[in-house]
């Protein structure tokens, strides 16, 4: 559960952080960006080992790399699988640079058998899942482009995140709701 006020902070970050940019709120903005921006490093992995590797891990346990954070020599670097859709590496991306603006800990590793693998908090992880898609997609621009008649599809595509992301916002910042309550109001207008 995220705690009292997070979903209305976050909306402001969002904001805050396209004006730091020099963008408006309904602007896009991409992970490289706004990582160079709060100076964290972010690559692909694919410019760390060859994409061969990649392909290995994927066709072995499909879906196990998304992105991670991993410490630099000059601070953290955000690392995404090129493999993935691009609003995929988007949203990863978002998610491992929400953890670092909320200053969640680094994950310890832990040894399960011949298994070496990250915890996860819970709450961290809910956390930075709503900070990620919001930063992406923060409710000004949700209003605009509803405003401007794009459907979800559009959203996506301009955003550069997945439908399912875009669906989700309109849901979860409640644009959704507004839209389908303007939309009776609408309609009886013009009749």
């Amino acid at each position: 559960m995220l705690p009292r006020g997070f979903k209305a902070e976050a909306e402001r970050r969002a904001v805050t952080l396209r004006a730091e940019m020099g963008l408006r709120p309904t602007d896009p903005v991409e992970a490289a960006a706004v990582a160079a921006h709060l100076r964290i490093g972010f690559r692909r992995a694919d410019e760390l080992i060859p994409i061969q590797a990649l392909e290995a891990l994927e066709r072995t346990q499909p879906g196990c790399f998304s992105a991670c954070t991993l410490p630099g020599p000059t601070g953290p670097v955000v690392i995404t699988n090129p493999l993935n859709s691009l609003g995929r590496q988007q949203s990863d991306a978002f998610h491992e640079i929400s953890h670092l603006v909320l200053r969640h800990q680094m994950r310890t590793l832990e040894r399960v058998g011949d298994l070496v693998f990250f915890t996860c908090d819970s709450d961290d992880e809910e956390q930075a899942n709503s900070l990620a898609a919001t930063l992406l997609l923060p409710r000004p621009a949700l209003v605009a482009a509803h405003a401007r008649g794009m459907g979800v599809a559009a959203i996506a595509e301009t955003y550069g995140v997945s439908e399912q992301l875009a669906r989700w916002r309109l849901n979860a910042s409640g644009v959704a709701i507004q839209i389908r309550r303007r939309e009776p109001a609408a309609r009886g207008a013009t009749a």
